[in-house]
């Protein structure tokens, strides 16, 4: 088959798998959304209480009428579940998920490419490892992934509330070599290390290098590409000026005002907070906060 045949048939796989999704539950969105309350630009983060202050060791849930619930087993491979179903399924009870937004380069620079990505994640600080999910294989990459293998940079852009709608269109199924930039309106900013620009509007951007990645073939159509998970090494890291502390060591969450990902396309904005101190058992046995019989080996179901 030649690249020319290739291209249109990639263009309805694209097509056919965002179908499948059927990410928008509403038949007309515009309405829907005319019928909810304006944004509230009122709202400030704040603390507040832990939901029970004078929880005690051992004491379990704080609403315990979840106990008496019934479960339903889900297998994730039953006969006649499509894969489809686990997406919304996951998508929905992951949550809330950061959401990564990637800037990428072609090699020669003549194409630039700006995405968010909700399956994203840090996972270890020494170095500072990040690890983002795409969805299709090697074989169909989508345009972030291509430059990614390509050039082994990109920049990860933490999304804030101040920009959330041009981060949304920057989602759009531009065709390669167009860049989310100009329909965005977003702004490009150099720089220190990697190629790719970070988002001047961003809080919070992390300079990246790949690591390795993994790709994942499907459990329900074998020799089907589903996934491929990019690690990322994050080497320099850009925080806005009025966002940071003294030592650099704490972004202020009533500045960053993170986006949220949910199920389908669901979007929470982060405005609330609480703190839990970590407990250290020999603080907790000395101050008497926990019951020795607590600490007892036990057999499960005794």
């Amino acid at each position: 088959m030649s690249s020319q045949d290739s291209k249109p048939q990639e263009a309805q796989q694209k097509h056919d798998a965002e179908s499948a999704v059927k990410r928008n539950p509403h038949g007309d969105f515009g309405k829907v959304q005319a019928s909810r309350p304006d944004w509230d630009e009122s709202k400030q983060w704040q603390y507040s209480k832990t939901r029970e202050p004078s929880w005690t060791y051992g004491s379990g849930a704080t609403d315990k009428s979840g106990a008496s619930k019934a479960h339903i087993s889900i297998d994730p491979y039953a006969e006649g579940r499509p894969p489809v179903l686990n997406y919304k399924l996951l998508i929905s009870g992951i949550v809330p998920r950061p959401i990564g937004f990637l800037s990428t380069r072609s090699p020669d620079g003549s194409s630039t490419n700006l995405a968010p990505f909700s399956y994203t994640q840090v996972f270890n600080h020494d170095p500072p490892v990040f690890g983002v999910g795409f969805s299709g294989g090697f074989d169909n990459a989508k345009d972030t992934l291509k430059n990614l293998l390509d050039t082994g940079e990109c920049v990860i852009n933490i999304i804030s509330d101040h920009y959330v709608e041009a981060a949304n269109a920057c989602a759009i199924d531009l065709p390669y070599g167009l860049s989310e930039w100009a329909v965005s309106g977003l702004t490009p900013a150099d720089s220190k290390v990697v190629a790719p620009s970070r988002v001047k509007e961003a809080v919070f951007s992390i300079e990246g290098k790949l690591m390795n990645t993994q790709e994942f073939e499907s459990r329900a159509t074998p020799g089907k590409k589903t996934g491929v998970l990019a690690v990322i090494e994050g080497v320099q890291f850009w925080v806005r000026e009025d966002a940071i502390n003294e030592d650099r060591s704490v972004i202020a969450p009533e500045i960053l005002r993170p986006v949220s990902r949910l199920g389908g396309i669901t979007y929470a904005r982060v405005l609330d907070g609480f703190e839990i101190p970590r407990p250290v058992l020999g603080q907790v046995r000395k101050e008497g906060d926990i019951k020795d019989e607590l600490l007892k080996p036990k057999v499960e179901g005794q």
